[in-house]
């Protein structure tokens, strides 16, 4: 009995000696790291240096404590207070990014970078490697927008928006808006190893603040139009109205409005983008290789200064012929500029030959260039217009149809 009892306490307390051991071996605290050993990183800007070298800039973020009428710690005034700009400069982005850490007391970490600008001038030389190099890392993000500035990236970052936070949220907020291009370095990285072998990047310029008293030299980031890459470099650009017109093919447009004008009436009629479904549907027949450019898409009538009452059948006929050409019109232009002047398929239709013609794309692949400025371009647009709205005092008394 007596051994009974004792093998029972040599159990007990072998047992409460493995819980201690478990315990210490859980305490997972002894190696973390506090939010003011870190330098956040909120956007991330490249270009090439005077020396030639890669020019590597990032915005750090500056955790500040609220102060008396603020909420979370945000000036109302200048945004300088909330960040900083560092750069520092390698031979290639990998040593130009242990080079800026040598220059921040903080550990840099990339977890919050949501931007990545490229400059011009390094994206008319090339940019393959920086990409590799940003999906190949483990700490910068892969969903970061990508942007390419007129100006250098640098001179970007330390732009001062007038709403935001700083350019980073800036930037952000307007490829968010849905209206233009929105391309992530994940999204880059697949068009530029796809069977086009160009992307479209949103292009960034800055304009002056509209309270110069207050911000006098500082300047405004914001998105005009496209840049266009082939390869890995940047061969051209598009307007804004350029850009919108890639839209449509790449089944990309979520939102915007649409405002027509029509012969013989004064005034004019904006519709608002509800829903649009885009196809490309390639053929290759006796050698000749066509794709059509299928568009279904919806509207509502948000305001119309014409006469025209839009409940009236031939009246609301009218309008979306005009709309429907107005679509095509921007992707004809689009279409042209790219074919003509920079020879790059920005609308992804070798994909689509890709998908169709497996066995004819494996052998032609390598002639796509010269192909695509061959290929028979038709547009199949079709205007649903939902909802009309009420219609206006004129129609009413009779001004119009």
């Amino acid at each position: 009995m007596m051994d009974f009892f004792r093998r029972r306490k040599n159990k007990y307390i072998s047992l409460v000696l493995l819980l201690c051991l478990i315990i210490l071996l859980l305490a997972g605290c002894w190696d973390r790291t506090e939010v003011n050993d870190l330098a956040i990183i909120l956007a991330t800007g490249v270009d090439i240096s005077k020396n030639k070298e890669i020019e590597l800039s990032v915005q750090v973020f500056i955790p500040k404590p609220a102060e008396g009428g603020q909420q979370g710690g945000v000036s109302s005034g200048s945004t300088s207070s909330q960040t900083l700009v560092r750069s520092a400069e390698g031979v290639t982005i990998a040593d130009a990014m242990s080079r800026l850490q040598e220059k921040l007391t903080r550990r840099i970490f990339w977890g919050q970078n949501e931007v990545l600008i490229i400059g011009e001038k390094l994206a008319k030389k090339g940019i393959g490697d920086q990409i590799d190099f940003w999906m190949g890392h483990t700490d910068p993000r892969e969903r970061a927008d990508v942007f390419v500035s007129m100006d250098s990236a640098k001179e970007v970052l330390e732009s001062m928006p007038e709403l935001e936070r700083d350019a980073a949220k800036q930037l952000s907020k307007l490829v968010d808006s849905q209206i233009g291009v929105k391309v992530t370095v994940k999204d880059l990285s697949e068009m530029l190893t796809g069977d086009s072998s160009a992307a479209v990047i949103p292009w960034v310029a800055k304009m002056s603040p509209s309270n110069l008293e207050v911000n006098e030299g500082k300047n405004i980031p914001f998105i005009k139009g496209s840049a266009v890459l082939k390869g890995d470099k940047m061969v051209g650009r598009l307007s804004d109205k350029e850009s919108r017109g890639i839209l449509w093919p790449r089944n990309e447009m979520k939102s915007g409005i649409i405002t027509i004008s029509l012969k013989d009436e004064k005034g004019f009629v904006s519709l608002n983008l509800l829903r649009s479904h885009n196809q490309l549907i390639p053929k290759i027949s006796n050698g000749n290789w066509s794709i059509m450019v299928k568009t279904d898409t919806d509207l509502e009538v948000i305001q119309n200064t014409t006469n025209l009452n839009l409940l009236n059948l031939k009246s609301s006929k009218k309008v979306k012929r005009m709309v429907v050409q107005e679509i095509e019109e921007r992707e004809r232009l689009t279409l042209s500029k790219a074919r003509k002047k920079m020879n790059a398929d920005i609308f992804g239709f070798a994909g689509a030959f890709h998908r169709d013609y497996p066995g004819t794309w494996k052998r032609k692949k390598n002639e796509w260039s010269e192909i695509f400025r061959k290929v028979d371009v038709t547009f199949d647009t079709k205007v649903n217009i939902r909802r009309t709205g009420l219609s206006n005092e004129k129609a009413k008394k009779g001004g119009g149809e």
